[in-house]
């Protein structure tokens, strides 16, 4: 596309947005996960959501075919560019369109394509993930939870952990072992199941922060259609691999919309610096402390280079699709940097930084409180800092074992 075509894409990109952007699903607020058990509140953000469908950009680089917008790399960054200008919330999130979708994209059959990625699109199903088991977690080929064969579906009993929205989500993308003989590495199969059935049982699961995102889930029994079985049988583990990419880009910044600014409202190059001045002592509108400033100022510093090196990578990434390897270096920087920030956050506020409830705190601080405990997670979900830097060692740098 030159450069007079993108130009011309942008002004029509602008005036609608513009026009269709309800004033409800603008700044802060509920952002639609597609799940049918989840009550939206705000009509703007259903609306939104339904414009945005309509148009295909909920899911703007997939296919027209299956519901996408059919854009390239360099209009998808025009419309996300256009949305963050306007502070409009992104019209659909969840699972579904950051992870199994790009998946089905490159594994899933035709009838898969169809049947799936356009419910996806259209906001009509939330997905988990069926991936960790209590004793397969960062070494996940010992899962053993089972698929048998019976004809024209699998039987899956077995129990996952760590099913993060499993008690809203309609749909779970799930590793299982079809094969109990084969290495185990081998004898695994990427499955997709119904939530709303039987066999199935979710327990959310209280972290010390006071939320349950997380679950255990419990397959007993649980139907999976073999038409619903990705990639070939057996071969799951490359199926499987591949979407932790997809999920390790989003949560890395390398997504193909990577180059979409932070949202309006959340500068996090400054954020830890200014949402704590009240706190500490100030001379000539800095921090007086020259220790404390240093260490804001380093983690500023650290935060602006991570958050170019993400735009360059994006911008590199003329395809648009998810890197392999390097997506572990940007997951595990991301997530250090992420907790880094929390931390430095309540060393910044002090004795007002950690409390748990009472009229001494504001909400802010209390909200504050509750980051910092559920950012101790960042380095351990979607694969831990040890596992990517065992993959980086051997994959990027190429290490022996």
């Amino acid at each position: 596309m030159s450069v007079t075509e993108l130009d011309d894409f942008r002004q029509e990109t602008r005036a609608w947005l513009s026009k269709n952007c309800p004033p409800g699903a603008r700044g802060p607020g509920e952002v639609h996960t597609g799940s049918t058990k989840v009550t939206i509140t705000n009509p703007d953000v259903q609306l939104w959501m339904e414009r945005m469908a309509e148009r295909g950009w909920t899911v703007p680089m997939w296919p027209e075919a299956y519901g996408g917008g059919g854009l390239d790399i360099a209009q998808t960054r025009v419309l996300y560019e256009e949305m963050a200008a306007l502070d409009a919330r992104p019209p659909l999130l969840n699972m579904g369109t950051r992870m199994l979708g790009p998946t089905l994209l490159e594994y899933g059959t035709e009838d898969q394509k169809r049947r799936h990625l356009t419910t996806i699109a259209q906001g009509g199903a939330a997905w988990c993930q069926g991936y960790s088991e209590p004793g397969a977690g960062s070494d996940l080929a010992s899962l053993r939870a089972r698929a048998d064969d019976h004809g024209d579906h699998f039987l899956i009993n077995g129990q996952k952990i760590w099913t993060s929205g499993a008690q809203n989500a309609d749909w779970m993308f799930a590793l299982v072992r079809s094969d109990p003989d084969a290495p185990k590495h081998q004898g695994i199969s990427f499955v997709l199941l119904a939530m709303d059935q039987p066999g199935v049982t979710v327990r959310p699961i209280e972290l010390i922060s006071g939320s349950s995102p997380f679950c255990e889930t419990f397959l007993d029994n649980a139907v999976a259609r073999k038409e619903d079985l990705v990639g070939e049988l057996n071969d799951g583990w490359t199926v499987g691999k591949r979407l932790l990419q997809h999920e390790r880009s989003g949560q890395g910044g390398l997504s193909p919309v990577s180059a979409r600014p932070r949202p309006v409202g959340v500068t996090v190059d400054t954020e830890p610096c200014e949402a704590a001045m009240q706190y500490i002592g100030t001379q000539n509108g800095r921090i007086a402390d020259p220790e404390v400033r240093s260490e804001v100022v380093t983690w500023q510093m650290n935060s602006a280079a991570y958050t170019l090196t993400q735009r360059r990578a994006g911008q590199e990434n003329d395809s648009g699709g998810t890197p392999a390897e390097a997506t572990s270096i940007f997951k595990m920087y991301g997530a250090t940097l992420a907790q880094d920030r929390q931390e430095l956050l309540i060393q910044l506020m002090g004795t007002q930084g950690i409390g748990w409830q009472g009229d001494t705190f504001t909400e802010t601080e209390l909200g504050a409180t509750r980051s910092w405990l559920a950012s101790k997670a960042v380095t351990i979900y979607g694969g831990t800092n040890e596992v990517q830097a065992n993959i980086i060692a051997k994959r990027v740098l190429g290490l022996p074992d």
